[in-house]
């Protein structure tokens, strides 16, 4: 079962990759010129959405921004910090289980990590395998768990509104988000990467973002990267998706985002290219309320379990090993 509330694009396979690519262009580029969708679907709250215009920060604010985060003290904490793995059911769990459906938000923007087939109509992705088999695990019938759709900047929002119980959505865990939320045991590293035309002469990083105007998800992790550079012009928008948009109608000179989202982009629109070069190492981990502690020990559960019985590894093989081109064990998270 499946709610949207935001643009969504197909997975590329056969000959649905043309299919697939012009869905996204089209709507995403819909969700940049128009507005809002309704969340339609049972199971889950009904509640709008806005995609809203890309929004242009002044460098000028980007730095004053840029200096009260790293003022904010935050700057050391552990980022695989959480509460142990149980099978037991708390006061969180026992009540997602009275209302008979666990509402997991997700993406349906990123091609191999969560996206809608063209070709079948089916959710599918890495994200998606892990939200599933975390919502059969805790609820016991793949039928009560509800798939709902979030955007990059609405991820919070949504948990601290109880419009999702958890999100699994490519979310990077950094010390700010954990003062807001609670986070699972990190389930996968990332980095951020920065695609660029074919066309664009840059060969790095920082020839590609000197000067440049750069796109980035309004709340991630990449937004915050782009303020400590010296960009001319930062857009930000609602989902990463819509900056390929914005670079394909040559709005934007450059995208940054996750390495994995970056590869998947990639792998959309043959277009663009990932240059070589990385910033901020991290982990992505799921998040929820910081007060369902017994919601997020079953979710660490399922993780392990996930991980051990080789499902991980499988999903990563089928959904990412052949755009990321890295053995599995690069990307799962080991506490140094």
């Amino acid at each position: 079962m499946v709610t949207s509330t935001s643009t969504s694009t197909g997975r590329d396979r056969g000959r649905g990759r043309a299919a697939a690519l012009r869905g996204a262009r089209t709507a995403a580029a819909l969700a940049l010129l128009a507005g809002g969708a309704l969340v339609l679907g049972t199971g889950g709250p009904q509640e709008p959405s806005a995609a809203g215009a890309p929004r242009q920060v002044p460098l000028a604010a980007q730095q004053e921004q840029s200096g009260q985060s790293e003022q904010s003290g935050q700057a050391d904490c552990d980022l695989y910090r959480s509460v142990p793995a149980s099978t037991e059911d708390g006061p969180a769990v026992k009540a997602i289980k009275a209302k008979r459906s666990l509402v997991v938000g997700i993406d349906l923007n990123s091609y191999r990590w969560g996206s809608r087939n063209p070709n079948t109509g089916q959710v599918e992705g890495f994200d998606i395998d892990l939200a599933r088999a975390i919502g059969t695990a805790i609820m016991g019938d793949p039928d009560k768990v509800v798939l709902k759709a979030v955007p990059t900047a609405d991820r919070i929002k949504f948990i601290q509104e109880g419009r999702v119980d958890i999100i699994v959505r490519t979310m990077s865990i950094t010390c700010e988000r954990m003062e807001q939320v609670a986070f699972s045991r990190p389930y996968f590293t990332t980095s951020q990467r920065v695609l660029v035309p074919r066309s664009s002469p840059a060969k790095t990083m920082d020839e590609a973002l000197n000067g440049a105007t750069a796109c980035a998800a309004s709340g991630s992790s990449a937004e915050e990267e782009l303020k400590t550079r010296p960009v001319k012009q930062l857009v930000t928008v609602q989902n990463h998706l819509d900056c390929l948009v914005l670079m394909q109608l040559g709005k934007v000179d450059a995208t940054m985002t996750d390495d994995g989202l970056a590869a998947s982009q990639a792998a959309q629109d043959q277009t663009v290219r990932v240059l070589d070069g990385e910033v901020r190492p991290g982990v992505m981990g799921v998040a929820m309320l910081k007060t369902s502690t017994d919601l997020t020990a079953r979710v660490n559960q399922v993780l392990n379990d996930y991980y051990n019985g080789g499902s991980w590894r499988r999903a990563y093989d089928t959904w990412l090993k052949p755009y990321l081109l890295d053995d599995a064990d690069r990307h799962w998270p080991t506490p140094r």
